[in-house]
């Protein structure tokens, strides 16, 4: 990385984070004035963010920081206590999500087969037998998924069955998709087949992707950009762009750029964690 974009990546001061990354499309997702408490304690403050149309943001922060609750009130999982949240200037309700759990073996319902439970969202929505499965089919013929689904939950391997948890998210062609630590239950193997897919699949629908990490290299592989948050109350510490290009491979963790990145990150979150 040449040096004048390193010194890109220097911190940016809290009391002058933008909500936004610098450079960044107009936003997808607006947050202006959120406020959230749990039993007295101030997660979030006058908290705001966007992100930006079609791009995948990565969130990383210290622990207990309120990284899972930030993407859950914005998904309406969790209510706030004030604050706006738009979704290209449309509320919550107009807007189609998608949600992949951390904890995937509680979140598919172990009595139906894998098939059932990907289709699932769309019964809820009314969406006729016939054209239901066609929207299965056709979104494992553009995923390549060679996975058996008929086949319940409980017979298939921890990595299949988060497969089948993306699968049940996108299918019904989500506007924005929010991943909660998706991989943190996998081993290395899986874990890294889970990202070439998430990559595909996001390169793919050029859908608005979410993620909550606690994997570093994990977090800046994958994203546009790596929203940085602070210690309680969260505020943005830096939301540094990913300048690699696509597709990612191995290669790229060795990319100077990368390295260079990630090191900045690392930078800001052990002074977070210090604070």
């Amino acid at each position: 990385m040449a040096g004048a974009n390193l010194r890109s990546l220097e911190p940016t001061p809290l009391a002058n984070a933008a909500p936004g990354p610098a450079g960044a499309q107009r936003p997808h997702i607006t947050i202006r004035g959120l406020c959230k408490q749990f039993q007295g304690v101030t997660i979030y403050d006058q908290f705001d963010l966007d992100v930006p149309r079609g791009k995948f943001v990565s969130v990383f922060g210290p622990n207990g920081c309120g990284k899972s609750t930030l993407i859950n009130v914005i998904a309406g999982l969790t209510p706030c206590d004030a604050g706006e949240i738009l979704f290209d200037g449309k509320t919550l309700a107009q807007t189609k999500i998608g949600y992949v759990f951390q904890n995937y073996r509680e979140a598919l319902f172990p009595w139906l087969s894998a098939f059932a439970n990907i289709e699932y969202p769309l019964k809820l929505m009314g969406v006729g037998k016939a054209e239901r499965r066609e929207k299965v089919q056709a979104l494992v013929d553009r995923m390549g998924v060679k996975i058996d689904l008929a086949r319940y939950p409980y017979e298939m391997s921890g990595g299949q069955q988060q497969v089948v948890s993306i699968m049940r998210a996108l299918v019904v062609d989500p506007e924005v998709l929010f991943l909660d630590e998706p991989f943190s239950a996998l081993d290395y193997e899986m874990n890294l087949f889970m990202r070439e897919q998430l990559q595909r699949i996001f390169v793919e629908t050029g859908t608005t992707m979410v993620l909550v990490s606690h994997d570093l290299e994990e977090a800046v592989y994958l994203a546009d950009y790596v929203l940085l948050l602070s210690r309680r109350p969260g505020r943005i510490a830096d939301y540094p762009a990913v300048p690699m290009p696509r597709p990612r491979d191995g290669h790229t963790m060795s990319d100077p750029a990368f390295v260079a990145l990630k090191g900045h990150c690392l930078d800001i979150f052990q002074r977070e964690v210090r604070r």
